[in-house]
């Protein structure tokens, strides 16, 4: 295990919106108007989420006097004038225990927005609309200026956690820079959702954690496929088992860990040393909403990993172990997270746990 003489420093690179969250019975159809049961405002995108996951996964007292044992540093953009920094975003970050001193203010660019509906009457499933806003604004382009902020942090980051709400230059980029380095920053992945051209091998080769959900492996391995294999030897991405999609992207893209969520069958995890599993799911009284459920896991799940990474070699041969550890954590805390309404405000802090 890696040195934890400072705290394992994770950076997470990503969206930041306001959510418009309506919750209603079912869905209206074309041209129906329906009452919704309540609506809700609150700062949601996968990259806040993410950190907001990170952030309360590190805060294991409800003391106000415990540091988090792990320190969350959030880059993104938001808009310029938008009265929900001040007022939504920025305190709740900082309630959770990260850092949004790498958060530009883009003047020209409203902030990345989301409508949700959740349906009740298809298991508090959602159904969401997304304005990229300031998520997509020229800062976010700035594939030199995103790496200068994650390079430029003292002490250095251990572990940099990206989605796919920004710019595919931005995050191919990052994967690039550091999946070639033999020593540096190790990358947690999440590819949600993944791009429409795809994700190229040379990018993804060399990642230290991938996680996806059944759709979003699918997807990805197809591109993988693509480029590795004559056309018709590819068998459809869609047959495969998880182990068996988990295996060829750790063969064909020397992806360290893969981890494969399957909603309410629980989470498989495989590593590149040949250590695999199966974390069954968590039952809870009543799903409320699945919003930041996924989100949950990949934050939670980054600490766990970046504790475990902080200060080691290129190599990840020594995790093949706690990785069943830090899969259990986080199943567990996305499950408290279905059971609240809500985006990063349903996400638990690790007091709240019941372990």
């Amino acid at each position: 295990m890696g040195s934890l003489s400072v705290r394992p420093h994770i950076c997470v690179v990503g969206s930041l919106n306001i959510d418009h969250t309506a919750r209603t019975p079912r869905c209206p159809g074309p041209g129906e108007t329906l009452t919704a049961s309540s609506s809700q405002v609150s700062m949601g995108g996968k990259g806040a989420n993410q950190a907001v996951a990170c952030g309360r996964a590190s805060i294991t007292s409800r003391s106000s006097r415990q540091e988090p044992d792990t320190l969350v540093t959030m880059i993104g953009a938001v808009g310029g004038d938008d009265q929900y920094f001040s007022s939504l975003i920025q305190p709740t970050l900082a309630a959770s225990g990260v850092s949004t001193e790498y958060i530009k203010q883009i003047e020209s660019q409203n902030t990345g927005t989301a409508y949700i509906i959740v349906e009740e009457a298809a298991g508090c499933e959602n159904r969401i609309l997304v304005i990229p806003g300031a998520n997509h604004s020229p800062s976010m382009n700035d594939l030199e200026g995103v790496l200068a902020s994650i390079t430029q942090q003292q002490p250095p980051c251990d572990v940099v956690l990206l989605q796919g709400e920004i710019p595919s230059s931005t995050v191919l980029g990052i994967l690039h820079h550091f999946n070639s380095q033999a020593q540096g920053p190790k990358v947690v992945f999440n590819p949600a959702p993944v791009f429409p051209a795809g994700i190229p091998l040379s990018a993804l080769r060399g990642t230290a954690v991938l996680i996806m959900n059944e759709t979003e492996a699918v997807q990805v391995l197809s591109c993988v496929d693509a480029e590795t294999a004559a056309a018709k030897t590819i068998v459809a991405a869609e047959t495969l088992r998880p182990k068996d999609i988990a295996r060829r992207i750790h063969q064909l893209a020397m992806v360290q860990v893969v981890i494969i969520t399957l909603g309410s069958k629980g989470v498989f995890y495989s590593t590149i040393a040949g250590t695999a599993g199966l974390v069954q799911g968590v039952a809870v009284d009543a799903v409320v909403d699945t919003t930041a459920a996924g989100d949950t896991f990949v934050g939670y799940f980054a600490v766990h990993y970046a504790k475990l990474v902080a200060g080691s070699s290129k190599s990840l041969d020594h995790l093949d172990s706690p990785i069943q550890l830090a899969v259990q954590v986080a199943n567990s805390a996305a499950a408290v997270t279905v059971q609240r309404l809500g985006a990063s405000s349903s996400v638990p802090f690790a007091y709240e746990l019941s372990l």
